[in-house]
């Protein structure tokens, strides 16, 4: 997609790098939920830093590189890089990807999480109200 920006006000599914992993690697319920986004209009977002977890092999990782020509993936760039790295101090974690997909994240959204503790701890700090699936 050649937009970078959320739409306001709509709810996404947001994918952490163990949901590009499932899906990657053919979980049948990620994938209905990413069907079922598609067909209700729902965005698929993720953050560049959850694709660079994951991005080891195109040739091997097809099934991730089709599903992603959907998606909306939001990079690091200089004000959410050091937003980022704000909220990982105010939260007294460490992990880059699991802080910019909180920071990327809006009220209402749901996120695809393989590690929900520290996905909604990061969120609480952020004051963001979403729903967290586990996958």
């Amino acid at each position: 997609r050649a937009r970078a920006q959320r739409s306001t006000g709509v709810a996404a599914l947001v994918f952490d790098a163990d949901a590009l992993i499932a899906l990657d690697r053919g979980d049948r319920t990620v994938g209905a939920l990413v069907t079922a986004a598609g067909r209700n209009g729902t965005e698929t977002v993720t953050s560049s830093a959850c694709i660079a977890q994951v991005w080891r092999n195109p040739a091997r990782q097809a099934r991730l590189a089709t599903a992603l020509v959907g998606f909306l993936e939001l990079p690091l760039d200089p004000l959410s890089s050091r937003r980022c790295g704000q909220l990982l101090a105010a939260a007294r974690t460490s992990n880059i990807a699991d802080a910019a997909l909180a920071l990327l994240v809006q009220d209402g959204d749901t996120v695809l999480t393989s590690d929900p503790h520290d996905i909604k701890h990061l969120l609480d700090v952020a004051g963001i109200n979403a729903d967290i699936r586990t996958v």
